[in-house]
């Protein structure tokens, strides 16, 4: 028996599409922002001016879509679903609404202290250590970063007076899974960092064909023999808001 694990090629077509299940709207902004924290969410969509425009549904609830209008453009966001199966369903739909170009943040564990301290993490690959990605794109080791969008992140951050590091991420399937033997494994392949979602949203990226970046901010670190919480204990709240107009100037790089 094969699995999706084993294919050589991804099979087509599919039974339904995204656009099957989510109606397009009109005059959907072109640039999509996405993150995790519900607080950086929540306080951008009460500011002034700013509109839902459309919904995410689910048997998990639903997610308001919001608009925004930055620097004369408007731009479109969410709160992501943690995990990449949800994560990537989510990103489906909204390149069904009328998304082109999309940008994603988050929080992340740290493998590589001495490399990722004080950093901004521009992830150039990602390990497949997750089911979601071998559904889009042939099975490999790791999925590459678009190599125009790590530029475009690059740019953005040291402009905006950011310090950041590229690397490679680890993306997992499974948080309480992350063992000892593994995390060596992957920091002697080079990881300094260790997510859920990046390698299926690259994928999903390049088989819509959609610009896409992504960073990271550390927040628990697995650098060290001791799980050490660190942020996470406020849920990698500390100063990550301010990621959020970030995460805008990114869409607008990508729109240029």
């Amino acid at each position: 028996m094969y699995t999706i694990f084993q294919r050589a090629e991804i099979a087509e077509p599919t039974l339904f599409s995204p656009s099957d299940t989510t109606q397009k709207i009109e005059n959907f902004p072109e640039i999509c922002v996405s993150t995790f924290s519900e607080t950086i969410i929540q306080k951008f969509s009460s500011l002034d001016g700013v509109e839902q425009i459309a919904q995410l549904c689910s048997a998990n609830g639903v997610l308001p879509v919001y608009k925004i209008n930055y620097k004369n453009k408007e731009i479109a966001f969410y709160r992501s679903m943690v995990g990449a199966p949800a994560c990537a369903a989510c990103f489906e739909e909204i390149i069904a609404m009328g998304a082109e170009k999309f940008v994603l943040f988050g929080s992340c564990g740290v493998l590589d202290d001495d490399k990722v301290k004080d950093h901004i993490i521009i992830p150039v690959s990602a390990v497949r250590d997750e089911g979601t990605s071998y559904h889009y794109i042939a099975p490999s080791a790791e999925i590459e970063a678009d190599t125009r969008s790590v530029q475009i992140l690059e740019h953005v951050l040291t402009a905006c007076g950011y310090s950041c590091v590229k690397g490679k991420t680890w993306t997992s399937d499974a948080i309480y899974r992350e063992t000892r033997s593994a995390i060596s494994e992957r920091r002697a392949e080079g990881c300094i960092a260790v997510e859920m979602e990046c390698a299926s949203m690259l994928a999903v990226a390049k088989y819509r064909q959609i610009p896409f970046i992504q960073f990271l901010y550390g927040a628990d670190s697995l650098s060290s023999d001791t799980w050490e919480i660190r942020d996470l204990a406020l849920h990698g709240l500390t100063n990550a808001e301010k990621y959020m107009l970030l995460a805008f100037e990114c869409g607008l790089a990508l729109s240029n």
